[in-house]
C-alpha cells in the first residue's frame, strides 16, 4: 500500500496520524524533496524522510503534536559535527512539512492518491498558523477539493503546476503533484554509477541501495536523488511499492541477486531487470519458478537486463539498461 491509501485506512478507522514531508533540502541529505512519512498514533511508522536524526526528530515531533490540529515546519540543520556525533551518513539542512492527517480532508488525500496513480498534475495548498489549518487541491482544470480558495488565487497557484519543488512562504506551502519514474538500483558498483548518472539525465527519480557505505556515498553517487544503506533483506521495509516503480537488481553476487529479485517479485513494480550471464540468469529464474513463482512472473523479468546493443564497458551496460528502461516507461 502507498502512504495514501494507509492514510485512507487510518481515517476509516478513526485513528490520527501525522504526515512528515521534506520540503526543503539542501546539502546531501538522504532524501529529496517530496519524501514523505507517516507516523500513526499507534506508533507505527510508514515511508521513511531519512533515517537518522532527521526521522528521528520528526518521530519525536509528531508524538508531541497528534493532539493538535495545527501543522508546523521542523528545521533540521546537520552541520559536519552533529552528523559525526549522531553516526548519520549525510549532513544537510532539511525543512519537514508535519500536518495532522484530519477527517475533514479524508477526501483531499484520497484524491491525491488517485492523481498520483493517474500521472496527474496539480497541487496542494497548505496554509496554517495562528490557529489556521486549510488544506486544497488544485487539479490542472482549476477543480477544487478541499478549502476553498479565492477565484484569483487559484489562478495564480496554477502558475506552479509545472514547478518540480514546493513553494514555501510564511504560513503557506505549496506543494505541486509529482509522480516521478522512480528507478531503484540495488547494488553501487561501477555499473550503477554510470547507470544513476544516465538516468537522472532522463528524469528517473534514483535511489540507490547498498549495504556498503564505501560504496554507497554522496562521493560516488553525487546526483541521485536518494542514497539508502541497508542490508537487503532489511531495506524492502522502507520503500514504496505502488506498481509504478522500477527496480534494477546490480548487486556484487548471485546470492544478493536472487534475494533481491524474489521480493521485487512479490510487490507491484512496472519493471524488474537483474544483470548477469545467461547461465546465472538461468539458475536464478528457475530457482524463482522452485519457490512458487508462476511462469508469466517469470518471463516478465528483464534478464540478462538492458537491450542487446553488444555492450561490454560499464558505461555501455549502463547505455543499454537506460534504454530499456525508457522503452517499457514508452508503454501504455
Amino acid at each position: 500500500m502507498d502512504i495514501y491509501e494507509i492514510i485512507e485506512q487510518y481515517l476509516k478507522e478513526g485513528k490520527r496520524g501525522i504526515l512528515a514531508t521534506v520540503i526543503y533540502r539542501a546539502g546531501s541529505a538522504p532524501r529529496d524533496v517530496g519524501a514523505k512519512m507517516l507516523v500513526g498514533e499507534d506508533g507505527k511508522i510508514y515511508g521513511t524522510i531519512g533515517g537518522g536524526r532527521l526521522e528521528a526528530d520528526a518521530c519525536s515531533e509528531a508524538k508531541c503534536m497528534m493532539n493538535k490540529g495545527e501543522p508546523r515546519i521542523m528545521n533540521v540543520r546537520m552541520d559536519s559535527s552533529a552528523v559525526a556525533d549522531d553516526g548519520m551518513l549525510c549532513g544537510g539542512n532539511v525543512d519537514v512539512l508535519l500536518e495532522p492527517v484530519l477527517q475533514k480532508y479524508a477526501g483531499v488525500y484520497k484524491k491525491i492518491g488517485e492523481m498520483l496513480q493517474e500521472d496527474a498534475r496539480g497541487i496542494v495548498v497548505t496554509k496554517f498558523g495562528s490557529g489556521v489549518f486549510t488544506k486544497t487541491l488544485i487539479d490542472e482544470d482549476a477543480a477544487i477539493t478541499g478549502d476553498i480558495l479565492p477565484e484569483k488565487e487559484v489562478e495564480e497557484l496554477g502558475n506552479y503546476l509545472s514547478e518540480k519543488r514546493p513553494y514555501i512562504s510564511d504560513g503557506i506551502v505549496v506543494e505541486p503533484l509529482r509522480s516521478p519514474s522512480v528507478l531503484y538500483i540495488f547494488g553501487a558498483g561501477h555499473v550503477s554509477q554510470f547507470l544513476a548518472r544516465i538516468a537522472e539525465i532522463v528524469d528517473f527519480h534514483v535511489v540507490i541501495i547498498d549495504d556498503r557505505e564505501e560504496f554507497a556515498n554522496r562521493e560516488r553517487f553525487p546526483d541521485a536523488d536518494e542514497i539508502i544503506v541497508d542490508d537487503f533483506h532489511a531495506v524492502f521495509d522502507r520503500l514504496s511499492f505502488t506498481g509504478k516503480e522500477y527496480v534494477t537488481i546490480v548487486t556484487r553476487g548471485h546470492q544478493y541477486d536472487a534475494y533481491v529479485l524474489e521480493e521485487a517479485l512479490r510487490r507491484r513494480t512496472k519493471y524488474v531487470g537483474m544483470i548477469g550471464s545467461r547461465r546465472k540468469v538461468k539458475i536464478v529464474l528457475d530457482h524463482m519458478r522452485k519457490i512458487g513463482f508462476d511462469e508469466e512472473t517469470v518471463a516478465g523479468v528483464h534478464a540478462p537486463i538492458g537491450l542487446s546493443i553488444h555492450a561490454e564497458t560499464p558505461q555501455e551496460i549502463a547505455v543499454s539498461i537506460v534504454a530499456e528502461l525508457i522503452a517499457v516507461r514508452g508503454m501504455k
